[in-house]
């Protein structure tokens, strides 16, 4: 049976991933041709209203894409029939910036009503947001669709806990398709951003070994020992340059002033010792890396084609 020159076109078009519903850095290139612009706009101005935006949006997109895939679930609101992330233990009163998001949708949605996912944003806004704060850019790959459901219990097994060892994070990034190496970059995410008392108390009161005594005791001043007592109160996760995305993370590693538990077990002896010093001292080789990881992060899981939705309001379902 013979093919059409239409017709042998399709098939070429489906093998190369774009009748599939694979990602593309133009997807939307016709059917939204400002999308890019108006969310670099509204992100630009949220982090000029609050420079720590820029991380919280960024983490949204990491937390969104590691409880099945990137797919807008962390986004949804909880109602009486549908318990979504929101709850969950790590984003509880510390995952934020959903206003944002709103108000860059609504942004979107003027431009090109229901045409641009939710998941897609968040895409958008943790590479505009490392951008505006410094840090590298890279070709978002889009066409992702937005989920109809959530799992609060995916989230709480999922996300990596700061409290986590190294086998540990190594095993949580697998699972999302990254390797330790692109965890190791991507932890460098770190470099900006805030974390509550409760996600560090243990390390500086409970832990000598790989924790800088002068650092600890700083950190202390604003963490108070008892539980319960301060647990919202921050402190920046990289001491040196907290609104600048660059490679400092890493030197504070080697200097044992990783915040986080997790933090310094990237550099406490193990096989990640040899990339958090590499990135120590080649910060382009850092971005580069970081960028990659992105990339490779955002293709993890994503629902394309005729799967989920193309929520008009990022919080909750059509």
């Amino acid at each position: 049976m013979g093919f059409s020159s239409s017709s042998t076109v399709l098939l070429v078009m489906f093998f190369m991933g774009v009748v599939s519903g694979q990602l593309s850095t133009n997807f939307y290139s016709k059917s939204c041709p400002k999308l890019l612009p108006t969310v670099r706009s509204a992100v630009h101005s949220a982090i000029v209203k609050e420079t720590r935006m820029g991380a919280s949006l960024l983490r949204l997109h990491f937390h969104d894409c590691f409880v099945n895939g990137c797919d807008g679930s962390i986004l949804l609101d909880d109602t009486s029939s549908f318990t979504g992330e929101k709850r969950a233990a790590p984003n509880f009163r510390s995952a934020r910036g959903f206003e944002v998001v709103d108000n860059i949708k609504s942004a979107v949605e003027r431009v090109c009503p229901g045409v641009v996912s939710c998941a897609d944003i968040l895409a958008i806004s943790a590479r505009d947001s490392v951008n505006i704060l410094g840090g590298p850019t890279w070709g978002v790959k889009l066409g992702r669709r937005d989920s109809r459901t959530a799992s609060q219990a995916a989230a709480n097994s999922s996300i990596p806990r700061p409290t986590s060892s190294l086998s540990a994070l190594i095993s949580s990034f697998s699972a999302a398709g990254l390797s330790a190496k692109d965890m190791v970059a991507l932890s460098g995410s770190h470099t900006i951003g805030q974390a509550r008392c409760t996600s560090f108390r243990a390390r500086i009161y409970n832990e000598t070994n790989n924790l800088d005594a002068s650092f600890a005791t700083s950190r202390r001043s604003n963490c108070p020992r008892a539980t319960g007592s301060g647990d919202n109160n921050l402190s920046p996760l990289d001491i040196q340059s907290p609104t600048t995305f660059n490679n400092d993370y890493y030197k504070n590693l080697i200097n044992q002033k990783g915040l986080l538990h997790s933090d310094q077990q990237l550099f406490n002896g193990g096989s990640a010792d040899s990339t958090v010093r590499q990135y120590s001292s080649n910060p382009r080789q850092f971005s580069a890396d970081f960028a990659a990881a992105m990339i490779k992060m955002g293709d993890n899981k994503p629902l394309t084609g005729s799967s989920g939705e193309i929520r008009k309001n990022c919080r909750r379902r059509n």
